[in-house]
C-alpha cells in the first residue's frame, strides 16, 4: 500500500508540474492569459473568502492555545524538543518567510508611503503610518497563522497519532482513513505538492533576480540571463547538498547562520539609522496594528474601488495560503515535543514581533530619506534595499551583509522545501532518501530556469496563487478535523 500510494502521488504530480512547465515555456502568453484570468476571477469574486478564512486560521490557533488543549504535548506526553528554541525558531522562521523580509523590508512600505490609497496624501506623516502598520498587517499575524494551522494539525496526527507526515493526514479524524487512502487523500496530497513546487520555483527565480540586483548595484557585476543562471546553479548545488545532509547537519547549521546574519544586519541598520524614529514607528505600528486589527482583517469596499485590496491583501494572503502546505508541512516536521501553547507563540507572536522589529527598522530608513529618494528606490523592488542603505553610514558593507543573507534565506526556504517534497512523495516518510530529495531539487531549479527564460515567473506566481485556491476550504476543514480529534483527548 506504501509504494502504491507513493508512486501514484509522485507519478501525478510530476506529470502535473512538467505539463505546466511546458506550457508556460511553449506558450508563455496563453499561459499568463489562462493564470491571469482565473486569478482576476478569484479576486473579483472570492476576496471576502480569503479575509474571513485567515481572520479564522488567527482565532483558532489562538483560541487552541488560550483553551485546555494548549497543554497537549505534540508527540508522547513524555516527549521533549528535538531542536533548542532559537534553533527551531531560526528553521521556521528561514522556511517560512526569511527571503520575503530582506525583499520587501523597504520596499513595501516605501510603496505604501509613495502611493497610499483611500485618499491618503503620498508622502505625509498619515502615509507614513498607513505603511507601517499595513506592512504589519501584511507580514504578522495572518500568515503565521495561516501556516501553523497545517503545520499544528499535521504535528498532532504525526507525532501524537502516529500517521504518515502528508497534508491528507490531518482529514483522518474528519473523513476516516480509508477514504484519506482513497481519492480524496491523494488528490489533497497531489494539490499540497503542485503548490509547492509552484511556490518555491518562483521564489527561486525572484530571490535570483534580487541577488543578481545586489550584486550589480554593490559590485557592478551586469543583470544577466547568464550571470542569472550561474547564481542559480550555484545556489541549485548547496541547497540539495544541505538538504542530503539533513535537518541536524544541514538545514539547521544553514539557518542558525540566517538568525546571526539577520541579526546582524538589523542591529546595525537600527544603529545607523534614525534610531528614535524606528522605535517610535514600532511602537506607534504596533498600537495602530492591536487597535485596528479586526477592522483591517475584513476590510472591503463593497461600493468602491477594490484594486489596492485585490493587488496587495489578498494577493498577500492567497500567496501565504499558497505556501501554507510546505511551510506547515516542515514546521510540523521540527515540532515534535512541543505543546501546542508553546507552537502557538512560537509560530504566531515570535515571528511576527521579529517581522514587526524589521519593518519598523527599514521602512523607516526609507521613509526617513523623503518622497525623492522613496520614489527612486521604490522603482525596482530588487534593489529599493541597497537603494536606500547607500545613503547611510556603512551602508555598502549593510548592503554586501544583505546580498549574503539574501543567499543563506534563500538556500534554507529551498532545502527546506526539498526535503518536505520527498517527504509528501514517500508516504509521509520524515525521514525521504536522498535520491528523491536530489530530483526534487533539480526539478525546482529546471522549472525556475525554464520560467526565467521564457519570462514567466511572474505568471507562475500568479498560477500558483490561483490554483492554491482550494486549500480555503482544505484549511478550514483541516480546522474542524483537528478540534474533533483534540476533543476526544482524555485531558486530566
Amino acid at each position: 500500500m506504501r509504494d502504491k500510494k507513493s508512486n501514484s502521488v509522485l507519478n501525478i504530480s510530476l506529470a502535473v508540474v512538467f505539463a505546466i512547465v511546458i506550457w508556460g515555456i511553449a506558450s508563455p502568453d496563453s499561459f499568463g492569459n489562462a493564470a491571469n484570468g482565473f486569478f482576476n476571477m478569484v479576486v473579483n469574486n472570492f476576496s471576502f473568502m480569503y479575509l474571513i478564512a485567515m481572520f479564522i486560521f488567527v482565532s483558532f490557533a489562538l483560541f487552541l492555545a488560550f483553551s485546555k488543549f494548549g497543554r497537549i504535548k505534540l508527540g508522547p506526553d513524555d516527549s521533549k524538543p528535538e531542536y533548542s528554541t532559537a534553533s527551531w525558531f531560526a528553521m521556521l522562521f528561514g522556511a517560512g518567510m526569511g527571503i520575503g523580509l530582506v525583499f520587501w523590508g523597504a520596499a513595501e512600505p516605501l510603496n505604501h508611503f509613495i502611493a497610499p490609497p483611500f485618499g491618503i496624501e503620498p508622502g505625509t506623516a498619515e502615509a507614513a503610518n498607513f505603511a507601517m502598520k499595513t506592512s504589519f498587517i501584511h507580514w504578522g499575524f495572518h500568515p503565521w497563522a495561516n501556516y501553523s494551522i497545517i503545520g499544528l494539525a499535521l504535528a498532532y496526527m504525526q507525532f501524537r497519532k502516529n500517521k504518515p507526515g502528508l497534508i491528507s493526514s490531518i482529514f483522518i479524524p474528519l473523513l476516516g482513513e480509508e477514504r484519506v487512502n482513497g481519492p480524496i487523500g491523494k488528490t489533497i496530497d497531489i494539490l499540497a505538492v503542485f503548490a509547492t513546487v509552484a511556490g518555491v520555483a518562483t521564489s527561486l527565480g525572484l530571490g535570483t533576480l534580487q541577488i543578481n540586483g545586489g550584486l550589480s548595484f554593490i559590485f557592478g557585476i551586469p543583470s544577466t540571463t547568464l550571470v542569472q543562471l550561474i547564481i542559480i546553479g550555484v545556489v541549485t548545488l548547496i541547497y540539495i547538498w544541505t538538504a542530503v545532509s539533513g535537518i541536524e547537519k544541514g538545514i539547521k547549521v544553514l539557518s542558525d547562520i540566517n538568525l546571526y546574519a539577520a541579526i546582524a544586519i538589523l542591529v546595525g541598520s537600527i544603529a545607523i539609522g534614525p534610531t528614535v524614529k524606528i522605535i517610535n514607528s514600532f511602537t506607534n505600528g504596533l498600537g495602530m496594528y492591536v487597535n485596528e486589527f479586526v477592522r483591517d482583517s475584513f476590510h472591503i469596499e463593497p461600493f468602491g474601488d477594490n484594486s489596492w485590496i485585490g493587488g496587495w491583501r489578498i494577493f498577500y494572503w492567497a500567496w501565504w495560503i499558497a505556501w501554507a502546505p510546505f511551510v506547515g508541512t516542515f514546521i510540523a516536521r521540527i515540532s515534535k515535543g512541543r505543546t501546542i501553547r508553546e507552537f502557538v507563540f512560537g509560530v504566531i507572536v515570535a515571528p511576527s514581533l521579529a517581522s514587526f522589529v524589521w519593518f519598523a527598522a527599514f521602512g523607516t530608513l526609507g521613509m526617513n530619506l523623503g518622497m525623492d529618494i522613496a520614489s527612486e528606490a521604490a522603482k525596482v523592488t530588487e534593489t529599493a534595499l541597497f537603494v536606500v542603505l547607500q545613503n547611510y553610514p556603512l551602508g555598502k558593507l549593510i548592503s554586501f551583509v544583505a546580498v549574503f543573507l539574501l543567499c543563506t534565506f534563500f538556500i534554507t526556504s529551498a532545502n527546506s522545501a526539498t526535503f518536505v517534497l520527498g517527504m509528501m512523495t514517500s508516504h509521509g516518510d520524515l525521514n525521504p532518501s536522498n535520491g528523491k530529495k536530489i530530483v526534487w531539487g533539480l526539478i525546482q531549479a529546471l522549472l525556475a530556469v525554464a520560467l526565467l527564460l521564457a519570462g514567466g515567473l511572474k505568471t507562475l506566481q500568479i498560477g500558483s496563487i490561483a490554483a492554491a485556491f482550494p486549500f480555503i476550504t482544505i484549511m478550514i476543514l483541516a480546522c474542524i478535523s483537528l478540534y474533533k480529534a483534540l476533543s476526544a483527548e482524555k485531558l486530566d
